[in-house]
């Protein structure tokens, strides 16, 4: 007798539809459309709850059983407002959700309305039109200081791959590269001096290479496994062990390690942190403008790159003591 197929409780033609709309046609990146996705199957669980549609009621007892299956159209357009704000509030007390995530979960469900009505033209009425986002309290970047960087570059010479991880290092240090960016980057990318780089929803820009960044590549390249030497065929730039290209994860262990080394907190600095180090820099340093700063990031609104003007302790001390008038007395 052949094997029956098994049922996943996530399984929802709907959301794999929203899937494919968001990636092919929107642009949206495989990474934002897999957080969408898994944000609605949290949506639909609440909905299968709330509204009574599970068979029994032991699939309540463990959130990962509850089938959301019956989930579907006509279950979707009996949601109104209420009953949104009612979920928001059930994933911060269930699941601790910041108010980052929770303005995800509301552009997600906004994501599966626009589908129905405007793409699919079902005849259902879109909650969403009067949804409040919620407001995110702006925090400022956490970043490496010019020594801190300077310490983790150093740190690099015990790696076992100095070459690759040096230059992966300098990039993120260097051009404010995400991680899928760089994990992305295949040879023909390196053009010259310049690095051509596909970012969020496919979004494409071209940074120019400064002479560390030249000089990191070119030791690297010179000893990465090729077609000709060693029959690598594959284009990534970063290899990994096995000659194929690098793992997101293993980028990510790799800079752990070596923040350790640097003897930096890693629970303070991450990959990420390295991209918020090199717009800081650029910034602080480089007294780079913010329209310059946002081509560099590949930030679609000027609002994110804002983020990265921040005035430290130190700027706004020079700034009244460099006063013309800080040593002015009258009755001197």
């Amino acid at each position: 007798m052949a094997e029956e197929n098994k049922h996943s409780p996530t399984d929802n033609t709907l959301l794999f539809e929203l899937d494919d709309y968001l990636t092919a046609i929107r642009g949206y990146s495989q990474n934002t459309a897999k957080s969408y996705h898994n944000d609605l199957i949290q949506f639909f669980r609440f909905l299968t709850l709330r509204f009574h549609l599970f068979d029994s009621v032991d699939q309540s007892s463990d959130e990962s059983e509850i089938d959301i299956g019956n989930v579907d159209t006509s279950v979707l357009s009996k949601v109104e407002l209420p009953d949104i704000y009612a979920f928001l509030s059930d994933a911060t007390a269930k699941h601790g959700n910041a108010d980052s995530t929770r303005k995800r979960k509301t552009a997600a469900i906004r994501s599966l309305y626009h589908y129905l009505t405007v793409m699919r033209r079902e005849n259902i009425v879109d909650p969403t039109i009067n949804l409040e986002v919620p407001k995110v309290k702006r925090r400022d970047p956490v970043y490496l200081t010019l020594d801190e960087a300077k310490s983790l570059l150093n740190a690099v010479s015990e790696s076992n791959h100095y070459e690759r991880d040096y230059a992966i290092i300098t990039l993120f240090l260097n051009c404010g590269m995400r991680l899928s960016e760089l994990t992305g980057l295949r040879l023909k990318d390196i053009q010259d001096e310049t690095l051509h780089i596909v970012g969020k929803g496919n979004k494409e820009r071209d940074i120019l290479l400064n002479d560390a960044c030249v000089e990191a590549l070119e030791n690297y390249l010179a000893i990465r496994p090729n077609a000709e030497n060693d029959g690598v065929t594959d284009e990534h730039v970063f290899l990994s062990n096995r000659n194929r290209g690098i793992s997101n994860r293993t980028v990510q262990s790799m800079i752990k390690n070596t923040i350790l080394r640097a003897g930096l907190d890693p629970e303070r600095v991450t990959v990420h942190k390295l991209r918020h180090t090199a717009a800081t820099l650029m910034h602080k340093y480089g007294r780079v403008d913010i329209r310059t700063l946002q081509k560099v990031l590949g930030h679609e609104n000027i609002s994110t790159t804002e983020i990265y003007t921040h005035i430290e302790d130190d700027d706004v001390r020079d700034a009244l003591y460099n006063n013309p008038l800080s040593k002015y007395n009258v009755k001197s």
